[in-house]
């Protein structure tokens, strides 16, 4: 399965700007959720924000220790995703 690729721009931006200290999620952070809902079985991830059932179900009631950890983890996880996309429509004539 394919991840979505626009929630993957989506997703980087909002997770590098929380990794920079961004003055916007200061009194809180977003969930990560895109609205994909889709479960890619080969990784284990949401095709829409990356997470892992586990992240997904511990949202609701986590501290802003563990979204920040969450946000960093995705963070991690996007780059070889967006360098993959990118490879993609570089090599599209």
């Amino acid at each position: 399965m394919t991840f979505d690729s626009k929630a993957l721009f989506f997703i980087a931006a909002t997770a590098s700007e929380i990794s920079t200290g961004g003055q916007k999620y200061a009194k809180g952070l977003p969930s990560p959720c895109m609205s994909v809902c889709r479960m890619d079985e080969a990784s284990g991830l949401c095709c829409g924000c990356l997470r892992t059932l586990a992240e997904i179900r511990a949202w609701g009631q986590a501290d802003e220790a563990f979204k920040r950890q969450v946000w960093s983890t995705i963070e991690a996880r996007v780059a070889p995703r967006l360098q993959a996309a990118d490879e993609l429509f570089d090599s599209t004539p």
